[in-house]
């Protein structure tokens, strides 16, 4: 050992003994150091660019953020907060029904002299709470774009004035949007919401002799809608086609008629229940199934897949969900309705490509895992590349989608517990509302293609089916209602009423032109042209009233095509 090295040990003896004994305590002792702490790091600057990304980003996986959370976004990075918001756990729509109900037990909410009147309420609060205030605002986003996808509908009065049939649906879409495809399927079949709305609930088997025979609804739609479509897909979602150059269909009526005899013999499940017609419906539970019921012998899928006989009926459930879930269509077929959903409805052969093959193997060997399908669909260059308004990239905002995300923006809350938001206002202008589709087709078709350019050059545009002269009054009509004349969210008489957070931006509005670069931020991802924003500017100066500049160039800005159009 060095002489050095002894010394310096000495010297943390004698140190350490001297605190023990109280370093002597003479007056003259060496007082301790001061230790200055080592400086906070200045975060980075954020460009208005790094923002702007973050807004495309943002914009399109969730329902929006607040400028605060946006700039957040942008310090993290894209990447990093999509992977942040893939890991948070789901939040259901249960608790928030749970509590709603006991509230009223509780004699709460006399206002509402029917209890109808109250179920309904009580169901499109949940709705309403939970996807303005979840902090899993990704999942949310793509929980709503599963159920356009995989529809069941109010339109059913059973399904709305039963509070638990379609808060109970949408949560299995919650708890699936990241899981794996195979179990959603499974579980949407199961669904008593999805049972009653395609009929194959208390679907029993044949008895020729009384003339009956299993429906067939569901056994059309599931393939038609929910797996595989009509015609057999390339990779690519291109259309393959015979020698003749005609679509190759997937599946025909016999294949109809031999899935509906698998979904035979489900009925309400829960304590007592039985199979039948006559019984309580209940939506908290999976439907049962009763093998008295179910339709005997095999079945003969599709690509010459047989289910054997003398299996249960929930044995031939799952050999039929395998059989749809293993069809080389699903991953196109799928990925490109969620790439349209979420970021552009025209993507490309090759975006679609990418997706699907994400969808046959994440990269470990496993199919249909859909927290990489997702992020695969999110952070395609197609997504994430910079806007280009000379492209076919983008998609039309649906009102319902505006009007989510412009709470979302401005922080709708509630001296409540809950955000007691009903979406009335936005469905009586636009005629849309969540699980509120006219039919199983939702309220737009994947390939709608509108009269005139769109369809002149082989384009699609869905959101444009429900884009006529009543909507597009509409629209404008809400935003009065919101910006001018707050009343931001229809709240039921015995709630707390909804607000929207004004103030900071009303703050801001002395500097117009520092106003109108946030707003393009948070609301058009930079897409604004300099031109009318400088025009806008100029125009916005003269009002002299704070409050109103604000609410001026918001509307302006939420009604301009670049706000309706997300690139």
């Amino acid at each position: 050992m060095s002489s050095c090295i002894r010394l310096l040990l000495a010297s943390v003896v004698v140190s350490v003994t001297l605190s023990a004994c109280g370093g002597g305590g003479g007056s003259g002792d060496t007082p301790p150091p001061v230790v200055t702490p080592p400086p906070t790091p200045t975060p980075p600057t954020i460009t208005k660019a790094e923002v702007d990304a973050a807004s495309r980003m943002v914009q399109r996986a969730s329902f929006g953020v607040a400028y605060d959370e946006l700039e957040s976004v942008a310090q993290m990075g894209p990447d990093a907060w999509l992977d942040e918001q893939l890991a948070l756990p789901p939040t259901y729509h249960r608790s928030v029904m749970e509590e709603i109900l006991f509230r009223r037990s509780q004699g709460e909410f006399d206002a509402f002299e029917e209890d109808i009147e109250y179920l309904i309420f009580a169901r499109r609060i949940a709705w309403w709470h939970n996807t303005l205030t979840a902090s899993d605002t990704v999942r949310q986003r793509v929980a709503y774009a599963l159920s356009q996808i995989f529809v069941v509908s109010d339109r059913v009065d059973t399904l709305e004035i039963y509070p638990y049939a379609l808060n109970t649906y949408y949560d299995v879409l919650l708890e699936h949007a990241f899981g794996n495809y195979r179990d959603l399927l499974r579980d949407v079949t199961l669904s008593p919401a999805m049972g009653l709305y395609l009929s194959h609930l208390n679907n029993r088997a044949a008895d020729p002799s009384r003339n009956i025979f299993p429906d067939e609804n569901y056994a059309r739609e599931v393939m038609q809608l929910f797996s595989i479509g009509l015609f057999e897909l390339n990779l690519d979602g291109s259309v393959r086609t015979d020698t003749n150059g005609r679509p190759i269909p997937t599946y025909d009526n016999d294949d109809i008629r031999e899935f509906a005899k698998v979904f035979t013999g489900l009925s309400y499940g829960g304590p007592g229940a039985f199979f039948g017609n006559n019984q309580d419906p209940n939506f908290s539970v999976p439907m049962q199934m009763f093998d008295a019921a179910h339709e005997q012998g095999t079945k003969q899928l599709l690509n010459g897949f047989v289910v054997p006989a003398g299996q249960s009926g929930s044995q031939d459930i799952e050999l039929a969900v395998d059989n749809l879930f293993n069809h080389p269509n699903v991953g196109p077929f799928i990925g490109r309705q969620l790439i349209q959903r979420l970021v552009t409805s025209n993507p490309s052969p090759a975006y679609i490509e990418r997706v699907a093959r994400v969808f046959n193997d994440n990269g470990a060997g496993v199919r249909g895992d859909m927290r990489a399908v997702v992020r695969a669909v999110l952070l395609d260059q197609e997504a994430i590349g910079a806007a280009d308004p000379n492209s076919t990239n983008g998609a039309l905002r649906e009102p319902l989608v505006r009007y989510i995300t412009l709470l979302r923006q401005f922080k709708a809350s509630s001296t409540d517990t809950l955000v007691a938001a009903t979406g009335y206002l936005i469905q009586q202008a636009v005629n849309q509302h969540p699980l509120s589709a006219p039919s199983v087709f939702n309220f737009y078709l994947p390939d709608h293609a509108p009269a005139g350019p769109i369809a002149d050059a082989g384009l699609v545009a869905p959101e444009f089916q429900i884009t006529n002269a009543t909507t597009i009054i509409g629209w404008p009509n809400v935003l009065d209602a919101i910006v001018l004349g707050d009343f931001p969210a229809e709240t039921p008489e015995g709630f707390a009423e909804v607000t929207l957070d004004f103030d900071p931006w009303i703050q801001l509005a002395d500097d117009t032109s520092e106003l109108i670069q946030r707003l393009d931020s948070l609301l058009t991802a930079g897409q604004l042209d300099p031109a009318l924003a400088d025009l806008w500017v100029s125009e916005l100066d003269v009002i002299e009233d704070r409050s109103f500049r604000f609410r001026s160039a918001l509307w302006l800005f939420l009604i301009s095509p670049e706000y309706v159009v997300i690139q």
